[in-house]
């Protein structure tokens, strides 16, 4: 694996939430087959349903139910989706191997770190508690607190202000376009995690981002190494 270099230590790292610092799929795998299981349809396989956490709720009910967005019943099924979800929050879901050791490491080096996320505070505030992560992040930016999401940088700005860094100092990892654009935008060192909730016909190594890591170890091995 080569390891990219930033032109200095980084002032801060900043995560995106599922696929990236957290694998939850298997949460919503278990509420999409709740639900179809409710509907009278069929378990769909877990491998289609992974692929498409990173679209959010709204994608999730479609490919469970068939709803599309502008059905009527869409909101209310994509509402009962959430509070399905908020049953089951964190109950099936875990760091990805080697964060626990990552966010260790950059505590060890007084490096602040944080989340930037398109999740929901509701959801991404108590799932962060029940991960245990020490040290705990010094920023978790949600869509709640901003006026534009991903892929416009505002989260990812505010992240750095709250953790008191420049952003081109700061390194940003995440595994969706968006995620990459937003960074990017930001002025951030972007790190692709391929490893994560990829669709199909995704290309990681085409998002420009300055690095990719193919599985979660690398991103720790890669992120320990530049933070010496």
């Amino acid at each position: 694996m080569r390891i990219p270099l930033m032109p200095q230590r980084p002032q801060a790292v900043i995560f995106d939430l599922d696929g990236t610092l957290i694998d939850t799929a298997n949460d919503f795998i278990h509420v999409v087959q709740r639900m179809r299981s409710q509907h009278g349809l069929p378990p769909l396989p877990a491998a289609a349903i992974r692929r498409r956490v990173s679209d959010g709720a709204s994608a999730l009910v479609t490919l469970a139910l068939g709803s599309e967005p502008e059905h009527p019943d869409h909101e209310s099924l994509r509402l009962e989706f959430l509070d399905h979800y908020a049953e089951l929050l964190g109950q099936h879901a875990q760091p990805y191997p080697g964060m626990h050791a990552l966010i260790k490491h950059l505590g060890s080096q007084s490096i602040p770190w944080g989340v930037a996320t398109n999740k929901a505070r509701r959801f991404a505030e108590p799932l962060m508690a029940k991960m245990k992560f020490l040290p705990a992040p010094g920023s978790l930016v949600t869509p709640c607190d901003v006026t534009q999401p991903k892929p416009h940088p505002e989260s990812i700005i505010l992240a750095c202000q709250q953790l008191k860094a420049d952003p081109a100092k700061s390194i940003y990892v995440g595994d969706h376009l968006r995620d990459i654009d937003a960074g990017r935008a930001a002025s951030c060192f972007t790190i692709a995690a391929a490893y994560g909730y990829i669709d199909g016909g995704d290309r990681p190594g085409t998002w420009g981002a300055d690095a990719m890591a193919s599985t979660a170890l690398d991103l720790t091995t890669m992120i320990m190494r530049m933070t010496p």
